[in-house]
């Protein structure tokens, strides 16, 4: 892709400066993996290149996702580093999911001790994450380990370590975060691991370290070094337990007999919620920014009237909490910490910026007299809707005749599909319409290296398309339109509510369809909205309870094994789900075994026989 100055020739890369802000005009929606990948292979070709070559800070998680896909296929080459925001609200009574807590400290240990790399490195983050302030870089630094076969490790120290930095134990290791003991042996998921690990002691030396199979629990292969991070954003230790209760006296006084979190805290004890008071925990903490020194900044479009709006946000929370904690009767307190003490504000914001080498993606032209601009020329791609909407009109035909177009201008042609489903049955159906020499291509390189007849079929997620001087990329999107979602599952009729829960007996094993494998316990009334509400009382892993009213009994079904060997879930983990998602997959298979068997019987044919006279 080409870049074009509005008055220097220098380079994106080289025009990056603190206090003189680059605007990066006619990036296409689509084609930011595309650019961003060039400027940070610009910058760590460059002398006396940062540890990371780029931080991009998007307007929302989702932008975030959509943006290391994009990396991912355009830049196979570059290391990414994701750094996600919590998934809860401000001052919020529930606590971030751990995976999302695992995945920011894996980012920030990794920033924290980065010195130099191999390859280009972009650092993904959020506008909600980098307005949050995070643990000291030398704590969490310190609060690393690293193991290899044949140190003097004691087992005692490691697990004292897991419990310390947030690990839950549990009978079997499943899911990051999870670890476990039995013998002379530790399981344990540790986070941006894509697999657990076992480690295996001989008294208090480490003998192997070898990674295995959550399903099946067999060893897969053996690792010569395990580095772990915590999977949280604070341990609970003596001196922290020493430094929140005294500053939470110091903020709010003594605290009361009702005060539930000061009570959790005091006892050593982790409660839902309590990471919205982690500066207590910390003598101090950090912004992103200062794991991001020297580091050029590149802004998403709206990404600053998203942190307009958050820091908006915040306030009006902070607000409403206070307003809570005077009123009688509010139920159990809600102390909140100042905005000022976990969140930027809006001077903050401002002042990091302009200390940053800063860069602003648009996908309009810059306006007139700009000087610090640059054009990058790539520009939304053609959208069928006039074809999809039009009676007699085949959007397939259209497509081909708007790809052998595109060849004609010597340009070469990407099509990108949402899924490897999408792309076989596209590939069959735009060969119907006569649109041949397409070719399956993995990544934006191997899209590169075809010859320039052949048209490249991507798996790639992204909503639009686009087009520069040499390149023209097609989203499903734009030919099929805005994906459809499935309708909802049918409820079961309200008459049969009492039936069926009179049917389970305390201590029976049931199936939530989101949650997984629990235990119910009975029937309960809660008190919800000033009126008793029955609920379904069901136990899972690790003390989780799920009171889920009987209307949305269909969510529930009995387990249908035998309840010896039976694991239950944790609420809020991923393994429930990721087991539902290998069965769908074998389910998938074992279904296109069944069509290929019947349509192999179908096609062929068996001897007739001629039956004799008489």
């Amino acid at each position: 892709m080409t870049a074009r100055t509005r008055s220097t020739t220098r380079s994106p890369a080289e025009r990056l400066a603190t206090g003189r802000p680059l605007l990066l005009s006619g990036v296409a929606d689509g084609a930011e993996g595309l650019v961003l990948a060039d400027l940070a292979r610009s910058i760590a070709a460059g002398r006396a290149a940062p540890p990371v070559s780029l931080a991009v800070v998007c307007r929302d998680g989702q932008r975030l996702a959509a943006l290391a896909r994009a990396l991912a296929f355009f830049a196979p080459d570059v290391e990414v580093l994701e750094f996600p925001a919590w998934d809860c609200l401000p001052y919020d009574r529930v606590s971030p999911h751990p995976g999302v807590v695992a995945q920011r400290m894996t980012a920030l240990a990794r920033l924290a001790r980065v010195k130099g790399r191999e390859r280009p490195a972009v650092a993904l983050t959020t506008v909600n994450a980098i307005l949050q302030r995070v643990p000291p870089r030398e704590v969490i630094a310190r609060q690393s380990l690293s193991a290899a076969p044949g140190n003097l490790l004691p087992m005692a120290g490691v697990t004292q370590w897991l419990e310390l930095n947030g690990f839950n134990r549990a009978a079997t290791v499943r899911e990051p975060g999870d670890y476990a003991v039995r013998g002379g042996i530790v399981d344990l998921f540790a986070p941006g691991m894509a697999a657990p690990v076992r480690l295996d002691f001989f008294g208090d030396t480490l003998e192997t370290i070898r990674s295995f199979d959550p399903e099946t629990q067999r060893t897969t292969e053996e690792l010569r070094a395990l580095d772990l991070v915590p999977m949280a954003e604070f341990q609970l230790t003596t001196d922290t337990i020493r430094l929140f209760r005294t500053g939470y006296v110091a903020e709010f006084g003594a605290a009361g007999p009702d005060d539930m979190l000061y009570e959790a805290v005091s006892e050593g004890r982790r409660t839902a919620g309590m990471e919205h008071w982690l500066p207590l925990f910390h003598h101090r903490l950090e912004t992103p920014f200062e794991f991001l020194t020297g580091t050029p900044l590149v802004l998403e479009p709206l990404a600053e009237e998203a942190a307009h709006e958050r820091l908006a946000q915040i306030a009006d929370y902070y607000q409403a909490r206070k307003d809570a904690l005077d009123q009688a009767g509010a139920g159990a307190p809600y102390k909140p910490l100042p905005p000022g003490r976990l969140y930027l504000n809006e001077g903050e914001w401002r002042d990091r910026l302009e200390q940053s080498a800063l860069a602003r993606l648009s996908p309009f032209t810059a306006p007139e007299g700009t000087t610090d601009a640059v054009e990058i020329g790539a520009h939304a791609g053609r959208n069928f809707v006039a074809e999809r909407s039009e009676l007699g009109s085949n959007v397939f035909e259209a497509v081909k005749k708007h790809a052998e177009g595109l060849q004609a201008a010597r340009k070469r042609v990407v099509i990108a599909l949402w899924s490897e489903g999408s792309r076989e049955r596209m590939g069959h159906v735009l060969a119907e319409h006569g649109l041949l020499n397409l070719t399956p291509v993995a990544s934006w390189p191997q899209a590169l290296a075809l010859s320039r007849p052949e048209i490249a079929l991507a798996v790639l997620g992204v909503e639009t398309g686009f087009e520069t001087d040499d390149v023209a990329l097609i989203s499903e999107q734009d030919m099929l339109g805005e994906r459809l979602v499935r309708p909802r599952r049918q409820s079961k009729r309200a008459e049969n509510f009492i039936a069926e829960v009179t049917s389970l007996s305390a201590g029976d094993l049931v199936v939530h369809v989101d949650h997984g494998i629990g235990r119910f316990v009975g029937l309960r009334a809660i008190e919800a909205a000033g009126a008793p509400h029955d609920c379904l009382e069901i136990h899972y892993s690790g003390g989780d309870k799920l009171f889920l009213p009987v209307e949305n009994i269909e969510l529930l079904s009995r387990y249908g094994s035998e309840e010896a060997t039976v694991d239950l879930d944790r609420l809020g983990s991923t393994a429930w789900q990721a087991r539902k998602a290998r069965m769908k997959n074998r389910i998938r298979e074992m279904a296109g075994a069944l069509i290929k068997i019947a349509a192999e019987r179908q096609l062929r044919e068996a001897p007739q026989l001629a039956v004799g006279s008489g």
